[in-house]
């Protein structure tokens, strides 16, 4: 699956300034927690990757489909070979 333009996912109500995400290095005190906002402006890519995480299998079959995410911020990638189909969503 190609995902493009994932800089232009919005989310809504109040979730940018009140969803965590959290990341820890194994090191102590290397907790580390970002907001919604912060990661959509600085990591578009890694917010959504985790967010399709979180509706897949947490399996190894979840795993093999992960592997086949392609998430991109804007509306070019290098995929034209295999024919992507464009799906239109609502919003």
């Amino acid at each position: 699956m190609i995902i493009v333009n994932a800089d232009k996912v919005n989310m809504t109500g109040n979730k940018l300034n009140t969803e965590k995400y959290y990341n820890h290095s194994g090191y102590f005190g290397g907790m580390r927690v970002r907001t919604a906002k912060e990661m959509k402006e600085k990591y578009p890519v890694e917010w959504v990757k985790h967010a399709v995480k979180g509706m897949l299998p947490h399996t190894k079959l979840g795993d093999k489909m992960r592997g086949h995410l392609f998430v991109y911020t804007g509306p070019e990638h290098p995929h034209a070979a295999q024919q992507p189909v464009e799906l239109k969503v609502k919003g």
